[in-house]
């Protein structure tokens, strides 16, 4: 790892090594009231250094969580400033604490904060990210003891903080729902996913985020759905669509043949005439939706024609395309620049 991959806490709020907790708490108070969106609103550079502070302090307001941060950052700063579980381990003693397990400083940071995730397997999408709501109550008399901006003292108008991580599911699991269980570091907790969860769903997990550095009061986890990739079903905005191989005889004469659904396989006509790549429906057999009923599934019709003939299937399409009378051509005949 970079040495820019390492977050310096001490020097994010501008207190050294050695500094007490009241010594971080103000300077913590200083640069929130500083940095706060509502001081600087629209400011994108802003809130980023808050967020920055609130990670910051979060950290170093925690005896035991400091604790560990000051031995990471011994840990990698005798590891050379690189990533210690991508070298060899240096000959320090920390309590019989594997620091070597984490992938990346930002697993070190989603563990020791409660974040989801698993250290060593590197960020995942979505993994660790924050997102802040801020309330403020309108005419308020200000920060608290922050002093001139509304609402901020408040601890029931305090900021509560967010966390979003990724999820993974195979698409049977998003049709029908599951069950999960989940390491958020700090607790193991089961997750209900409902039927029809789709790729980028958002399941809410209340109270399970991180906690807010006011007030101690959790915020919520957001659970980004990903869904893997499955051989025959794809998502085509909220339908399910596949694609359905025929013979050449099923596309001129029509037929009937059975097509997988996710609940099972159903009979559908194919009419007379079809054309390679022309869609057919099969209504109410898509995808389920949280308001009741399904979506679509949209069968593309692909025309496989065979490599391997017997002498009388030879024999019969020679036969077919000597009467033939059949030019799929003749729309491009006269065609020029």
């Amino acid at each position: 790892m970079a040495a820019t991959d390492y977050k310096d806490y001490y020097a994010v709020l501008g207190v050294n090594k050695t500094a007490t907790a009241d010594d971080i708490k103000k300077a913590f108070r200083k640069l929130a009231r500083k940095y706060h969106p509502d001081v600087n609103p629209g400011n994108q550079d802003a809130e980023a250094r808050f967020k920055e502070v609130n990670e910051a302090y979060e950290v170093l307001s925690d005896p035991e969580k400091r604790q560990k941060y000051d031995q990471f950052g011994q840990y990698w700063k005798q590891a050379g400033g690189g990533w210690p579980g991508g070298g060899s381990s240096p000959n320090v003693d920390f309590g019989n604490f594997d620091f070597s397990q984490y992938g990346s400083f930002d697993d070190f940071i989603n563990e020791l904060l409660g974040r989801f995730g698993s250290p060593g397997a590197g960020p995942s999408p979505g993994a660790g990210r924050q997102t802040y709501n801020y309330r403020t109550t309108p005419g308020g008399p200000g920060f608290g003891d922050f002093g001139g901006f509304g609402g901020f003292g408040d601890t029931a108008t305090a900021p509560t903080q967010d966390s979003e991580a990724a999820i993974a599911l195979t698409l049977r699991e998003a049709f029908q729902g599951v069950q999960k269980r989940l390491n958020l570091g700090s607790e193991v907790i089961d997750v209900r996913i409902p039927p029809g969860a789709k790729p980028g769903s958002r399941i809410r997990v209340k109270g399970k985020g991180p906690a807010s550095p006011y007030n101690q009061q959790r915020g919520d986890l957001y659970l980004v759905v990903n869904i893997q990739s499955h051989p025959f079903f794809q998502f085509e905005g909220d339908n399910l669509v596949c694609e359905v191989p025929i013979a050449p005889d099923e596309a001129v004469l029509g037929a009937q043949i059975e097509i997988p659904t996710p609940d099972g396989s159903v009979t559908m006509n194919v009419p007379a005439g079809v054309r390679a790549g022309q869609s057919l429906r099969l209504r109410g057999k898509g995808w389920p939706n949280p308001k009741g009923g399904r979506s679509d599934q949209i069968v593309k019709i692909a025309i496989a024609s065979p490599k391997e003939l017997s002498p009388q299937e030879r024999e019969y399409y020679e036969k077919i395309r000597a009467i033939r009378s059949f030019n799929p051509r003749s729309q491009i005949q006269s065609m020029q620049l």
